[in-house]
């Protein structure tokens, strides 16, 4: 099981060595999650209003993405950037106009908010792809009260629960680990797919 560092030259038990006795506990339990093969992934609750690919390609994609930046030692619950990242090469890959979003999302609980923070989607046309939000709950800041099921369609279709408000003078940050790690993967995993889905 490959773990990554949130931290360049640090190994991640060097890292933990660091924390604090809660961040190691949730560290632990991610691992057990992970070896019993029963982390989340995006699929399982998926809201799919999509029009784009196919929905089991929809699906397959958002799950190979999730699984990757799982490899974070915290899980992927502070992922969106990576995720967004990864998720607009690999739909630029197969033709889509795709980018990469920040701005603040903001959840709401019986149309009160109750939380929000920096995060990062994807567009395609009129379409949003917010699909990195549903381990979320893992995170410390995230209060528990929060669960927001992954989405995929039209703009004007996102769930009441959330809303994704861009900033446009933000780009999503260089990530060592997306560019020389977790896309070369992608890539790879990509053109063997889309090869076996035409013969």
């Amino acid at each position: 099981m490959r773990e990554i560092s949130p931290v360049g030259g640090m190994t991640p038990e060097q890292f933990l060595s660091t924390g604090s006795p809660h961040s190691r506990e949730l560290v632990e339990s991610i691992r057990k999650a992970k070896a019993a093969g029963s982390r989340p992934l995006p699929s399982s609750t998926l809201i799919d209003r999509s029009e784009l690919l196919t929905p089991e390609l929809r699906c397959t994609i958002l799950d190979r993405i999730a699984a990757l930046v799982d490899e974070n030692l915290f899980g992927r619950s502070e992922m969106c950037f990576q995720f967004s990242d990864l998720l607009q090469r690999a739909l630029v890959h197969l033709g889509l106009p795709a980018r990469a979003v920040l701005g603040i999302a903001k959840y709401y609980i019986d149309g009160r908010e109750v939380f929000h923070w920096k995060h990062s989607w994807v567009r395609v046309g009129r379409e949003v792809i917010d699909g990195n939000v549903d381990s979320i709950r893992e995170n410390p800041q995230v209060p528990n009260a929060v669960e927001i099921a992954p989405y995929w369609g039209p703009i004007n279709e996102t769930p009441p629960d959330r809303l994704l408000r861009q900033n446009r003078s933000l780009s999503i940050p260089i990530d060592s680990d997306v560019s020389n790690i977790w896309w070369p993967e992608l890539e790879t995993w990509l053109k063997n797919t889309i090869a076996q889905d035409r013969a």
